[in-house]
């Protein structure tokens, strides 16, 4: 299933979208320790995190992901948004919790 799929299936909110949006999701990731994440996230993995800043954006590319998925509702401050479009980040929000997400999306790309 691709970001932009899935997105619509949760009703998730596009916060930057780009050519990311088309990337096929091979797992979900959850975890606010960017370094932890640096190191475990895997590539094409939806990562579920509530730091919406300019270095979850930064460690998204270095890590590979498929996308950041801002749970509880959190944001991503200007500066940031454009540093993911810059870098083709596709950044998406929900109000869920982390754990309710990762469900939600592990039931529907059947990971």
């Amino acid at each position: 299933m691709t970001v932009l799929e899935l997105a619509k299936q949760l009703n998730l909110e596009m916060v930057t979208e780009g050519e990311a949006a088309e990337r096929e999701i091979h797992g979900v990731y959850c975890c606010d320790l960017l370094s932890i994440v640096m190191g475990r996230a895997k590539a094409d993995d939806a990562w579920i995190t509530v730091m919406g800043n300019i270095n979850a954006v930064a460690v998204a590319v270095l890590a590979d992901v498929a996308c950041i998925i801002l749970s509880e509702n959190m944001g991503l401050d200007e500066e940031s948004i454009q540093k993911a479009k810059e870098q083709d980040v596709c950044v998406l929000k929900s109000e869920l919790p982390t754990f309710e997400l990762s469900r939600k999306i592990a039931d529907i790309c059947s990971l």
